[in-house]
């Protein structure tokens, strides 16, 4: 059994964690991504971790930050394909949904108004029209995949107020049947506010000091929380 923290006396639970940025392929050398690095992703598994509890992460390829025993996943489907292989799935106690997954996907390459379909497309091909269709969100099956797990969503935002971001999180929870939703960006302002159905409950300075709330917050909760579908 991993070397448990002193500071920390409490049940271990089984954690598993999503970090990191997914990419979907343009041609087979380009893609689509985003600037996730993955850093709070670890920061929360190093946490998680010495405390004691059994960390499981599946992180994204692209994510600068690394998680020694990490499984890793390129696209939106190989990160739920993962979901599939998990082991025991109804024995996870907290999922963190860090990951920043893409939102869409290339459905129609035009090169010169005309549909292509190449495997590189040549750097003097002319004006190139990408069409990107939306992807299911993946958080929507969550759920499913871990009923008796307390599950944690994010929303990060720019152009909306404050309160709306809130409002978001909210129904993030409600539409999806998780337990808690962690807010930030330029809507929120400097670091992180944790929203549960009680409201905000929490606001937290870096990423280390969130992690760390959530180490004591998961253990504040007993089963009674986490809502089975």
């Amino acid at each position: 059994m991993r070397n448990r923290s002193p500071d920390y006396a409490f049940a271990l639970m089984r954690v598993l964690i999503t970090a990191g940025p997914s990419s979907e392929p343009i041609d087979e050398v380009r893609v689509i991504t985003n600037r996730s690095t993955g850093e709070l992703g670890t920061v929360l598994a190093e946490c998680m971790a010495r405390a004691g509890h059994t960390v499981e992460m599946f992180l994204g390829q692209g994510a600068t930050f690394q998680w020694s025993g990490a499984k890793f996943f390129d696209t939106n489907d190989e990160l739920e394909q993962l979901f599939d292989k998990t082991l025991q799935p109804e024995t996870v106690d907290v999922v963190f949904h860090v990951a920043a997954l893409a939102d869409f996907r290339l459905s129609r390459i035009e090169i010169n108004r005309t549909r292509q379909l190449v495997p590189k497309i040549a750097s003097d091909a002319g004006p190139v029209w990408l069409e990107l269709i939306p992807q299911p969100k993946l958080i929507a099956k969550l759920r499913n995949y871990f009923p008796k797990a307390r599950i944690i969503g994010w929303k990060y935002e720019h152009g909306i107020t404050r309160d709306e971001l809130l409002s978001e999180a909210s129904r993030q929870m409600q539409h999806y049947r998780t337990n808690a939703c962690v807010v930030n960006g330029r809507a929120f302002g400097s670091g992180f506010g944790v929203c549960t159905k009680a409201g905000l409950i929490a606001t937290c300075d870096s990423k280390l000091s969130l992690a760390e709330f959530f180490v004591r917050w998961i253990t504040r909760h007993d089963s009674a929380d986490a809502e089975s579908g």
